[in-house]
């Protein structure tokens, strides 16, 4: 539990959003409603919460889009999707724009202060750290990845913390269900094709080092080995 954790709650469902806030106050969060993406954008800006809970279909400005502004301005604080999409293409989408997690609806309340804690929890337990990887340097708390002398490349939230921990277990197999539940807080279709994704990714960035390969191991996970 994260007493006194500041939340955006973003909804606008009135039934659900006041339903959502009142409960998380009972949990001992101070939660920030708004019904649409504009209120939530200067909300955020006024009180700076830990945590976002946003809606993906909002007026005025829609929850992907809230996000992507957000994360110009902060790449670290955790972001919860709520969404009633769930085909691949749009779980995707989320992720790529920084999110953290996404719950579809309809939800439980009990699983929504779970992943909540989770994220608030993750938060404090991943250090600031630097790592060299081959040739490259891994800046995580910058979400940079510099070859060499060349100018650093930008990471997305969710590249950065999926390679992070494939480094930190170096020519290890990192367990693929323990990693989704980790990073995505689910280990289900969705969930595991969008790290997949990611993957690729990084395996495109990280071309540049030949010694460098993150190996698929079927059925179970995967490797970072250089």
């Amino acid at each position: 539990m994260n007493p006194n954790a500041k939340i955006l709650l973003a909804e606008d469902e009135p039934a659900l959003g006041l339903i959502v806030k009142e409960t998380l106050e009972l949990k001992g969060f101070e939660v920030f409603y708004c019904q649409n993406g504009l209120e939530a954008f200067q909300t955020y800006t006024e009180h700076k919460p830990e945590l976002l809970v946003l809606d993906v279909m909002m007026p005025k400005k829609d929850g992907f889009t809230l996000a992507k502004e957000i994360r110009m301005q902060d790449e670290e604080i955790p972001i919860l999707f709520l969404t009633a999409k769930s085909q691949p293409q749009d779980v995707v989408e989320g992720f790529n724009l920084g999110g953290n997690d996404y719950l579809k609806k309809p939800f439980s309340i009990e699983e929504l202060i779970v992943r909540i804690n989770n994220l608030l929890n993750y938060r404090l337990t991943v250090p600031a750290t630097e790592l060299n990887i081959g040739d490259y340097l891994f800046q995580f708390k910058k979400q940079l990845l510099q070859y060499k002398n060349e100018e650093a490349v930008s990471l997305t939230h969710r590249e950065a913390h999926l390679l992070f921990h494939l480094a930190n277990n170096r020519n290890k197999v990192l367990d693929r269900s323990i990693i989704l539940k980790k990073l995505w807080n689910d280990d289900d279709f969705f969930s595991a094709r969008s790290m997949d994704v990611f993957i690729s990714k990084l395996r495109k960035k990280l071309k540049k080092d030949s010694n460098i390969q993150i190996i698929n191991v079927r059925g179970y996970g995967y490797k970072l080995v250089y």
